[in-house]
């Protein structure tokens, strides 16, 4: 199979979908593998790697796109693009359709492209590989960023995450403990923080008391709790995350007045619209705006910002998908991996997903009967 992998030009994207040793094992195996020139290079890897792997580099996005059956790519391309792709060609990377514009979804059915949504694949046992992997890296780094965004030079209240001798920690409330919660969770009490964990689900929050250091202390995310909780914290982290669907708003502009000035709102919900109100994207150009005295950081894609780790967790995750697609063809390769099948969004010009098709008023058709 001829596969391709492009540069991503969303703005502060820097990953690549497969790293130099995951193409060598596709070039081994047969497949041929195109790469846009310097497609790697912020994510760490030269043309020069990828040439040593048996790929080719081509010298533009269209000449990749051209040449190729299967594309591999991080964010998704902008709406005006979805007509560069040929007819019947696989795209696989993070779609997010969930939030894409109406326009631009009933363009990929007329294309009758196969997207795959690497964020929405989940095995048998409810795991979702990519999104958890990534999840753990933005969780991690969910920590790292707002704990700067608690100092006064990034607007907060010049709080330390983890206090000093005499002094308390700052207070960390988590909304949702799925795998990006917890692993924050995790990472916020090893440095010294005060967290509290908030979920609809108390076998999720007996999953975060058992991965942390210590039991830390949990609620029931019902509204009177999630007031409760945003008026003791001085960094509110958003994590909830429904596979394949918008996130429900859970945080109102009505309830921030209970939160103190200079509170800081992570909303990592952001890529699926949001858990909070008063959300709107951001980039690192300019991450924060404030709402109500709250400062609001809604960075979307937070991983890329540590890009090689992300690439290699990425590739870590996906590619015993990319190599089934390329050894066995897609229509076989979801027929053998329901994983695949629950994480593909549309085929051959037909909605593959029962939430979706409703939320866009298209017709649904299973799968195995596009």
């Amino acid at each position: 199979m001829d596969i391709g992998l492009v540069k991503d030009r969303r703005l502060f994207e820097h990953r690549i979908g497969l790293t130099p040793p995951a193409v060598k094992a596709l070039t081994r195996a047969g497949h041929r593998v195109w790469v846009e020139d310097d497609a790697g290079l912020e994510a760490g890897f030269s043309n020069e790697a990828y040439r040593e792997a048996g790929a080719t580099i081509a010298w533009s996005e269209d000449e990749v796109l051209m040449r190729t059956q299967f594309i591999i790519r991080i964010s998704p391309p902008a709406a005006s693009d979805y007509e560069r792709f040929q007819s019947g060609q696989i795209v696989l990377g993070s779609w997010h359709l969930a939030v894409a514009p109406e326009e631009g979804f009933r363009t990929l059915l007329d294309r009758k492209l196969t997207t795959v949504g690497i964020e929405i694949i989940e095995d048998d046992d409810g795991h979702a590989p990519v999104l958890e992997a990534m999840s753990e890296i933005a969780g991690r780094l969910a920590v790292i960023i707002g704990s700067g965004l608690l100092l006064n030079e990034f607007g907060g209240k010049g709080l330390l995450i983890n206090g000093a001798p005499g002094i308390p920690p700052a207070s960390l409330v988590i909304l949702g403990a799925g795998v990006l919660g917890r692993e924050a969770a995790r990472f916020a009490r090893g440095m010294g923080a005060h967290v509290v964990v908030l979920d609809r689900d108390v076998q999720a929050l007996r999953r975060v008391q058992r991965s942390t250091p210590d039991e830390v202390p949990t609620m029931v995310a019902t509204r009177t709790n999630i007031e409760k909780a945003l008026a003791f914290s001085d960094l509110f982290l958003c994590a909830v995350a429904v596979h394949g669907e918008r996130t429900p708003v859970l945080v109102t502009r009505e309830m921030l007045k209970s939160m103190k000035p200079r509170s800081v709102i992570m909303d990592l919900s952001i890529d699926q619209g949001g858990c909070c109100e008063t959300s709107r994207p951001t980039d690192f150009s300019n991450p924060t705006f404030e709402v109500d005295g709250i400062i609001h950081f809604c960075v979307p894609n937070l991983p890329s910002t540590a890009s090689r780790a992300s690439t290699r967790a990425l590739t870590n995750s996906i590619f015993p998908y990319v190599m089934e697609i390329a050894n066995k063809g897609f229509d076989q390769a979801v027929r053998d991996n329901s994983a695949l099948c629950r994480g593909t969004y549309t085929h051959h010009g037909r909605c593959v997903r029962e939430g979706l098709a409703e939320s866009f008023g298209v017709d649904y058709t299973p799968l195995c009967d596009a």
